[in-house]
């Protein structure tokens, strides 16, 4: 397996394989020199049907004789391409588990902003539902 996602081109090929690189909206990528050069050589559109933009973790099923670029993508691009690629409803649980992640980002930094203005810890563990130990800890 590798590090990088892949552009590839499946012309005539019907596939589930990848996503065209529209569906996860603006990659940086797509705009380097590298991949407008290698479009060029291989004589298609960013639009082209034909395109896809495959995963990390699916680049073993591209064909041979596939022609292929690798792309490096940020963080949030790979989530959003993952998000793309994943089954229905396994892509809903990923946003979910997104959402979450983005609920309890400073969390630490909120208990300790709570307990130093006088919340007592045990309330915050109950209005927080956090453990009352991790809540305690936060103190020292």
């Amino acid at each position: 397996m590798t590090d990088d996602a892949y552009l590839v081109l499946l012309p005539g090929v019907a596939t589930a394989l990848g996503v065209p690189p529209a569906a996860v909206g603006d990659l940086a990528c797509m705009d380097t020199p590298a991949v407008q050069q290698w479009l060029r050589a291989q004589g298609v559109a960013a639009a082209s049907p034909a395109l896809r933009l495959v995963p990390p973790e699916e680049t073993a099923a591209i064909p041979e004789d596939a022609e292929r670029l690798p792309v490096p993508l940020g963080d949030e691009e790979l989530s959003r391409l993952r998000q793309q690629t994943a089954p229905p409803e396994q892509a809903r649980l990923e946003q979910e588990l997104l959402n979450y992640r983005s609920c309890t980002d400073g969390r630490d930094a909120l208990l300790a902003r709570a307990l130093a203005a006088g919340v007592p810890a045990h309330r915050i563990a109950e209005l927080t539902g956090e453990d009352l130990a991790t809540v305690k800890a936060l103190t020292h």
